[in-house]
Formats: C-alpha cells, structure tokens, sequence
C-alpha cells in the first residue's frame, strides 16, 4: 500500500489506472485520508477522491501505456509540507498496448506468447516499474518514467511458460530511501539471459529469479530512465534494462519446492514489502510466497537484515533466511505489509508501512473461493 502523511494527515493511494485489454480499463487508483491509518483504511469508496492521472498514449508514442499501481511513495525531505511525493508503480502491458519497437528495442512481439490469467485466449502480461511526481500530497500525478525494465529477448514464450503469470520483467516493488539513493526491492520474472527454446535451462530461470535490488540517487528521480542500477552479484553495476542478480538468501531452493516461476511447478517468492523498524533498530521484509500456476500460495515469509546502510559494501544483500509467519492453507495470499496502528507512538512518530515501532498490522490480500478482500486479522509485536 502507497502511504503518506500529508501535515497531520494520512492517506493512502489504493487501486489501479490506465488500459488494460484483458481486464479493461481502470479508473480506480483513488486516494483516502484519516487522522489515523485506521482511519484512512475504513474509509467507505464514496469517501475517497480520484486524483488527475497522466492520460494513456497510443502506442508508439512517449508516455504512459499499460496500467499501473502505486507500491511505494517515497516523500521528499527537502520539501516541508510534505507535499512533493514520488510514487513507484507497478505497470503491465501486452504486446496490443506496447508493441514491439525495433528502433529502440522496445516492447513486444505477439508470437508464441504465453497464456495469461483469464484463460488460453487471454495473453500474459509483462511488468515494468516506473516513477510519478505530484507537488499537491497526491492531488494530481506526472509520469516521469522508467525505474526499471527487461527486453523482449528476455521474456519466457511458448512451450515453456505455462505457469499463468508474467512472460516476464520486474514488478511488484518497494521502496526505500537509505543515505542519497532510493534502494528498490523487486520480483524478478524473466530470463537471466537470451531466452532460447532450444537451449532453455529450467534450473538457469530459477538461479536468476526471486527479489532483487536495484537503487537510484534520489536527485535523479525527476528523470529516472537509464539511471538506476542493479545488483549484479558484486555491486549495483548491472543497467536498468540488464541482467541483475537475486537476493540469494531469500531465493527457495529447489531441495525445497523452489523452481523457475514460469513453471507451475516452481515454487518462487515475490511481492517484498520492506520497513525500518525503529524498535529493533533493523530492515523488516514480508514476502508472498507461490507455489502453484496463477500466483497461487497461501503463505507469508519475514526476513531481517541489521545493517541500517544499505549502501555499504555488500549490506544490501544481507537478509536472513526467510522464516514462515503465516499459512491460510487453501487461501491464496497476495501483497503482505505491514502497516502502523492506530496508537500514540504511531500518531506522534508518524509511521508508515516504511517505517514502524515495535507493534504493527499486518495487512495482506486474501483470496479464497469467490472472495477476494484486503484483511487485517494479525497484529506483530517484535521481541528482541
């Protein structure tokens, strides 16, 4: 959930905007504010306001394609109202909204593409994650453009991708800000190399698939494209449109039920949510977990690393093994985070799902038969 407190105000920005041909068109990505974030979550949908959205161009032309979903706003210290925010979404297109350009290389070629959510008809989507702007706490919304992305020569196609989920890309991210960057925390869905059907390797997938880490200086938010930098196993060198290299310690082996995620055999981990916590003085990341075709997975993991800069040799990378924290069995579990009280130290100390004390809400989507709903059963207190 992408949150903010505006002055004494917290809100929220939930749901989703823009085309989309498999679902169809969105106008959902709305705003909600409280006192309190218990006050904000409750809010009725007649009480929350639509803000101005960066319009949807044609295909072929600069700008925003595809739908997104705000994951993660990062506020500008250097602004105090609290007004300036950047939003990193979460994006999806498809080879009708971004078709492939061969001048730049980007976009996608309709052959042999996997099947998506909705059925064989349907076609996967790719992900990519990009930044907005707003200068009025979240009134209205500029594109500013990519934080990341993968190519069409890294998508898994046809025979092998049947797992019902992406044809590949990043997505699904968090954000966090730690000494002049912004450390970006991610799903990685596609291929750690040129995909080739031919010399495919299932084991290869899954070696270069789970939650990555790319980061970015904050003074280049403005204009993102090309600047941000992934982890390629020794440093943040890789490109933003490169080949990275996973947290390793978050990956599920294979001894363990882990695979390539476009199998619906491979069990992988996915949808980071990552906090400061104040009280241990430590990263906090919760992490969905899928072990079946169309994101099905009914468990939560939690993760910790202690160093507080990240930016520090290799300390971006120094996660705990993930340790299970809840299992629905039979419910489908998308999105886990953490989120503030409403309580004194949280009010006072305005936290957000970026940064907590020592209790927390843990908030997670919940799909089981023909509900899906956005839940709050657990609170988390952390002992040290």
């Amino acid at each position: 959930m992408a949150e903010a407190w505006i002055g004494d105000t917290f809100r929220i920005f939930p749901g989703k905007y823009g085309e989309d041909p498999v679902w169809g068109y969105s106008n959902e990505l709305e705003f909600a504010d409280g006192k309190n974030a218990d006050e904000a979550f409750l809010r009725k949908m007649e009480e929350f306001t639509d803000p101005k959205m960066p319009p949807n161009v044609a295909p072929g032309k600069e700008g925003l394609h595809g739908a997104v979903w705000f994951e993660t706003v990062y506020q500008d210290s250097k602004d105090n109202t609290g007004k300036t925010l950047y939003a990193v979404y979460h994006n999806e297109n498809y080879p009708e909204t971004l078709p492939y350009d061969s001048a730049t290389g980007k976009g996608y070629i309709d052959h042999l593409w996997p099947q998506g959510l909705t059925g064989p008809k349907s076609p996967a989507a790719v992900c990519r994650i990009g930044i907005m702007k707003s200068t009025d706490g979240g009134h209205s919304w500029e594109n500013k453009g990519l934080f990341l992305e993968d190519l069409q020569p890294r998508f898994i196609l046809k025979p092998h991708n049947t797992s019902n989920t992406f044809a590949g890309g990043v997505g699904d991210p968090s954000a966090v800000a730690s000494g002049e960057y912004l450390y970006l925390f991610y799903g990685e869905y596609g291929y750690p190399g040129v995909y080739d059907s031919a010399s495919y390797d299932p084991a290869k997938e899954w070696a270069g698939q789970c939650i990555s880490i790319a980061r970015i200086k904050l003074n280049d938010l403005d204009n993102p494209e090309g600047k941000a930098q992934r982890w390629d196993g020794k440093g943040f060198n890789a490109a933003y449109n490169g080949i990275g290299s996973p947290v390793t310690s978050l990956q599920l082996p294979i001894a363990e039920g882990g695979g390539a995620a476009s199998s619906p055999g491979g069990g992988f981990r996915w949808g980071p949510s990552v906090s400061w916590n104040t009280y241990l003085q430590q990263w906090v990341m919760l992490m969905g977990n899928v072990t079946g075709s169309s994101w099905k997975g009914s468990k939560i993991y939690i993760s910790f690393n202690s160093n507080a800069d990240l930016g520090k040799d290799d300390n971006s990378q120094k996660w705990s093994k993930p340790q299970l924290l809840l299992d629905k069995p039979g419910h489908t579990i998308w999105y886990p985070s953490l989120q503030p009280l409403n309580n004194e130290e949280d009010i006072k100390n305005k936290n957000t799902c970026l940064r907590l004390g020592q209790t927390a809400r843990l908030f997670f989507k919940d799909m089981y038969k023909d509900s899906s709903v956005y839940v709050s059963e657990y609170q988390i207190r952390f002992e040290k």
